[in-house]
């Protein structure tokens, strides 16, 4: 088969999935649905096949965004974002069955080997889990479970225990410093968990576990509103664990809903439900829905700003890679609360993502699938660009849609 897939040969894969995951005769979407499905696998085949061609000619180097001037920006593999790229090759091999993108998938990822030993910052979980987890679940092989649970074991060095969360920042040196932060947790770092719970999964040590569900707890504990917002950030005391302080980096406001972390926020409750089927997680995910799906400045697109409570609505810019976030968590909430709304609300973010006002033309965006992403507002970082994160959540969430 090669790289540049036609409609037909997609939907046949994904209907001959069905039939061999007994769920042919469910009916589980429409032709319309297959097709859209279809549409999304050739285009973002299209894509990537000129992103690996530019990122294989700029010495391997792994692509994370593009800057102002629409040049893409490589990263190196320490970037908190080094594991989206080799993750989304992996969801081209899944969503294709492709041959040749788990070659290149096997590829990128190696790249990332050191990371498993990488312990000054949380976001290993973001940069192991989606390359070397993927290729443990997608292809199976064997040899990348070791460096998962090594990664887990460094993650782990990060845990504080009278605090009982992982911290998710140094505070000596960069920007972290200048904020009189202890131990800050961002609610960016529920995404790290899956690390840890697959690596007690793959190693019969429980430690791994027991971090995940007391960081999960504590989070649960003190990172929500009453309106089931989240705050960004949460200063913890080292000494007795206490609360210190609750801020923003990436958000308008201290009390501002940042829009990415409602969305890392039902992911991650999503998640830790699958692993621990503890109701209240499952419970916390739902809250998290109804807040943002009932928000008055969510625009009817669903696609929100990157800010829920940002000054300057409806002039402020769109954040895509929330959508994708959220739209890939609500596929999986579905499975666990059955509840048509799930489904019906992440296809109708799917449907929009899609449209040519959010989805870029081939060979346009720095090959990248999706346009108008937000990384940073407040450090003036990555506004209005695609990110490598927006289209690997995008992916998963058409391979999670291809399954229901």
């Amino acid at each position: 088969m090669n790289m540049c897939f036609n409609k037909k040969t997609i939907i046949s894969f994904i209907l001959s999935g069905l039939v061999l995951s007994g769920l042919s005769g469910c009916a589980s979407f429409s032709n319309e649905q297959e097709e859209l499905v279809a549409d999304n696998v050739v285009n973002a085949a299209s894509q990537y096949t000129l992103m690996v061609k530019a990122a294989d000619e700029n010495g391997g180097k792994l692509p994370g965004y593009t800057n102002a001037k629409g040049e893409v920006v490589y990263i190196n593999p320490a970037d908190w974002r080094s594991g989206f790229f080799p993750g989304s090759l992996w969801y081209l091999y899944k969503l294709s069955n492709d041959e040749k993108w788990k070659s290149l998938a096997e590829k990128y990822t190696g790249k990332l080997e050191e990371i498993q030993y990488l312990t000054n910052h949380h976001d290993v979980g973001f940069m192991i889990g989606c390359s070397y987890l993927n290729g443990l679940r997608f292809a199976g092989i064997k040899e990348y479970a070791p460096v998962i649970v090594q990664t887990a074991k460094s993650l782990s060095t990060r845990f504080r225990p009278n605090a009982g969360v992982i911290q998710s920042w140094d505070v000596i040196g960069g920007w972290q410093s200048k904020r009189g932060w202890e131990c800050p947790v961002i609610i960016d770092n529920m995404m790290n968990l899956e690390l840890l719970f697959e690596a007690t999964a793959l190693s019969c040590d429980s430690t791994y576990y027991n971090i995940a569900v007391s960081h999960a707890d504590r989070t649960l504990e003190n990172h929500f509103r009453n309106d089931n917002s989240c705050y960004h950030v949460v200063d913890y005391d080292l000494e007795n664990g206490t609360v210190r302080s609750r801020q923003t980096a990436q958000g308008y406001a201290d009390e501002s809903a940042w829009a990415r972390g409602q969305a890392w926020a039902i992911y991650g409750y999503t998640m830790c439900y699958r692993y621990t089927h503890n109701p209240e997680y499952l419970k916390q995910a739902c809250n998290v829905y109804e807040f943002i799906f009932t928000h008055k400045n969510l625009p009817q697109d669903l696609i929100p700003y990157w800010d829920f409570d940002a000054l300057n609505i409806p002039k402020e810019p769109r954040d895509v890679s929330a959508a994708s976030v959220i739209a890939s968590a609500l596929y999986e909430l579905y499975t666990y609360a059955p509840e048509q709304k799930y489904k019906e609300t992440a296809d109708r973010i799917v449907q929009t993502l899609s449209t040519p006002a959010y989805r870029a033309e081939v060979g346009t965006n720095g090959n990248f699938i999706l346009m108008h992403s937000v990384g940073s507002i407040p450090h003036n970082a990555e506004i209005d660009v695609p990110l490598n994160y927006a289209d690997y959540y995008f992916l998963e969430a058409l391979a999670r849609k291809s399954e229901k």
